[in-house]
C-alpha cells in the first residue's frame, strides 16, 4: 500500500511539473520540502454517522478520518485530510490555532457534524477524562458555536478512531512530497485544488468505482448541520498573575486591569483585534489589541497614583473657580507660567476642600493672600488650626507701624502736669500740703513740743 502511494504520488508530481523523472517510492521528493514544520493542529472529516474523528499525522500532524459504519468505505473524509493535515502545519507556523483549522474545514465542507471526536491534544482537550474531560476553553467555544458535541477518544485506545491514520500514507506521497510551498495562500490554494480535482475524482475501489466527490454529495452532504448565521471569531485563552504594577501579559504586550486585581489570578481571551480580561467570570478590562509593547489605562492606577496625570492645570483652574475666587486667584497664580513645575501644590491646595470644605478652604485662601504668603503649607496650617475665620488686627498706630503707639493724648491723658517754674517754695509747699490732704507733719509738732520744754 505504501509503495502504491508513492508510485501514485510521483504520477502526480510529474503531472503537475513539480518532481523530477526517475524518482520513485520514499525518494519522491522533487522539490525541498520542510518536513520540520509543527504538524500539531487537527482537521475535520465527516463520516457515514455525522461524526468527525480527529487525530495525529506519522509527524505530529492532525487529521480527521471518516467514523464509518462497517462497511468499508469511506468518502469525501479521505480527501480533506491532506489538506487540514498540511494548512493546520502552515497555520500554525504562521500563528494560528486549531479552531482556525475546524473553521476552515467546516467551511469547505458547507456544515459541520454532530459530534467531534478528538485525540486529548492540549489545544484541545485540557485534562482527559472517561467521563467528563475538561476542554480548552478555546475549543469548547468552537463547540458551542457549531452546535457540536465534542468526545474525546480514551487514552490509549486507537480503535477509537481506526480510520483516521489509513489516509497518511496516500496524503503525504500524492501531495506532501515533491512541492515547495512559500505562504500560506499558496498551500491553501494548492491543497484545495488537489482536493477536488485530483483525489475527490480518483476511482476508489472501496466505492465500489465511485469517486468520493459523489460520495459525498450522495450521502454524506446531508448529514451536516448548517453554518451559523454568525462568524466564528477565533479567539485564545491564557490565564495569568496581575503584576504590581497593574498588567498582566499576554502574548508579546502588556495590558494593565484595576488595582484592585493586583495579585489575583485573571482569564484572559485574545482575538486578532480585542483584549479582554476576566476575574471570575466577570468582564473587568478590554483593551484593543497590540502586537507587543504595553497598554495602558491611567484609571487602573490607584487614585493616590494618578492625580498628577488626571488632574490637569485646566482642571485645577475649573475646580478653583467653582470654590470661589480667593482660591481662584490663588491657583491662577500658582499655575501661572511653567504650570507643571508647581501643579502638585496647585493639587495639593484643592485636595483641602475633601477635607476641611469648599467654604472654609476658600476663607483659608482669602486670608492666606490677605498675609502675603498663598502657599500649600500656609493654607494648611490656617485650616489645621481653624485660624480662618479670625479677623485680623486692625491697623493703629501710624497707619499700622509694629510698634504700639497711642499719641501724646493717649499716652499723657492719666499723668497730673508739673506746676509752673515761676511758683515760690512757699506755695509749692502750699500747694503739695493741699494736694496731700491728712497727712501729718511730725516734724513741726516735735519742733513745737521741743521749745515748750
Amino acid at each position: 500500500m505504501h509503495g502504491d502511494s508513492a508510485v501514485v504520488g510521483v504520477h502526480d508530481g510529474l503531472g503537475d511539473g513539480q518532481a523530477e523523472a526517475g524518482a520513485v517510492g520514499d525518494a519522491a521528493v522533487g522539490v525541498r520540502v520542510d518536513l520540520r514544520l509543527p504538524l500539531e493542529d487537527p482537521a475535520e472529516l465527516v463520516g457515514w454517522d455525522a461524526a468527525a474523528v480527529v487525530g495525529h499525522g506519522e509527524r505530529g500532524g492532525g487529521v480527521v478520518g471518516a467514523a464509518g459504519e462497517g462497511d468499508g468505505t469511506a468518502g469525501w473524509g479521505e480527501l480533506i485530510a491532506l489538506v487540514t493535515r498540511l494548512i493546520s502545519a502552515w497555520q500554525m507556523r504562521c500563528g494560528s490555532t486549531v479552531s482556525g483549522s475546524h473553521v476552515e474545514a467546516f467551511a469547505f465542507f458547507g456544515g459541520c457534524p454532530a459530534r467531534l471526536i478528538p485525540d486529548n491534544l492540549k489545544t484541545g482537550v485540557d485534562k482527559p477524562d472517561l467521563y467528563d474531560p475538561k476542554l480548552n476553553r478555546a475549543y469548547a467555544e468552537l463547540a458551542a458555536h457549531y452546535g457540536v458535541l465534542v468526545d474525546p477518544a480514551r487514552v490509549r485506545k486507537p480503535k477509537d478512531k481506526p480510520r483516521v491514520e489509513r489516509q497518511m500514507p496516500y496524503i503525504r506521497d500524492s501531495w506532501w512530497k515533491g512541492r515547495e510551498f512559500t505562504s500560506l495562500v499558496e498551500m491553501q490554494a494548492s491543497a484545495l485544488h488537489w482536493c477536488r480535482e485530483v483525489a475527490g475524482q480518483r476511482k476508489h475501489r472501496g466505492l465500489d468505482g465511485r469517486t468520493p466527490a459523489e460520495v459525498f454529495d450522495q450521502a454524506e452532504a446531508g448529514t451536516l448541520t448548517p453554518l451559523p448565521a454568525a462568524a466564528f471569531t477565533l479567539a485564545e485563552w491564557s490565564r495569568a498573575k496581575v503584576a504590581p504594577d497593574v498588567h498582566v501579559k499576554c502574548g508579546k504586550a502588556l495590558y494593565s486591569v484595576p488595582w484592585r486585581l493586583i495579585g489575583q489570578l485573571v482569564d484572559i481571551r485574545a482575538t486578532a483585534t480585542m483584549v479582554q480580561i476576566f476575574h471570575h467570570g466577570e468582564l473587568v478590562k478590554t483593551h484593543v489589541r497590540k502586537d507587543k509593547g504595553k497598554v495602558t489605562d491611567v484609571g487602573d492606577y490607584p487614585p493616590e497614583k494618578i492625580a498628577f496625570h488626571t488632574r490637569t492645570p485646566q482642571w485645577c483652574r475649573e475646580r478653583a473657580e467653582q470654590t470661589g475666587p480667593a482660591t481662584a486667584a490663588v491657583i491662577a497664580e500658582l499655575l501661572d507660567g511653567p504650570a507643571l513645575h508647581r501643579l502638585r501644590s496647585a493639587q495639593a491646595i484643592l485636595n483641602l476642600a475633601g477635607k476641611y470644605s469648599d467654604a472654609r478652604l476658600e476663607a483659608a485662601c482669602r486670608k492666606a493672600t490677605t498675609a502675603g504668603d498663598p502657599s500649600y503649607r500656609t493654607i494648611r496650617n490656617i485650616l489645621a488650626a481653624g485660624l480662618e475665620d479670625i479677623e485680623p488686627d486692625r491697623p493703629t498706630g501710624d497707619a499700622g507701624a509694629p510698634a504700639f503707639l497711642h499719641g501724646p493724648a493717649g499716652l499723657f491723658a492719666d499723668v497730673i502736669p508739673f506746676p509752673a517754674p515761676a511758683a515760690t517754695a512757699a506755695t509749692t509747699a502750699v500747694t503739695t500740703s493741699a494736694t496731700t490732704p491728712g497727712r501729718r507733719d511730725d516734724v513741726g509738732d516735735d519742733e513745737r513740743e521741743g521749745a515748750a520744754s
